[in-house]
């Protein structure tokens, strides 16, 4: 069973930074495509950033080109998200989560299969 667990989450002034970290444990993480969502209060979950486990393609939405960077160890199976010059527009729960063997970096919600808990992250303006 794939089990997903976020951390990092925080509070934190506009302009400043936060790193996620999603431990994914369950699973022998190969042709498999990770991700981050977020869903702020009154709003639907939204695609952050994906990452084909095993070819490190990646896709960010274009809301945070520029200033995320998602990256993996798969040493440990942890996945990370670097937030470099927050927004008060970020404040979101942040959720890991995984479809297995799958090609496609995908930013539908629908088509994943594992989420984690959240985490919750809010930048003060």
């Amino acid at each position: 069973q794939v089990q997903l667990v976020e951390s990092g989450g925080g509070l934190v002034q506009a302009g400043g930074s936060l790193r996620l970290s999603c431990a994914a444990s369950g699973h022998s993480f190969g042709s498999d495509v990770l991700g981050w969502f977020r869903q702020a209060p009154g709003k639907e979950r939204e695609f952050v950033a994906g990452i084909r486990w095993a070819y490190g393609t990646i896709v960010y939405a274009d809301s945070v080109k520029g200033r995320f960077t998602i990256s993996r160890d798969t040493a440990t199976n942890t996945m990370y998200l670097q937030m470099n010059s927050l927004k008060p527009e970020d404040t979101a729960v942040y959720f890991c989560a995984a479809r297995l063997s799958y090609f496609r970096v995908g930013s539908d919600r629908n088509n994943y299969d594992y989420w984690g808990q959240g985490t919750q992250v809010t930048v003060s303006s």
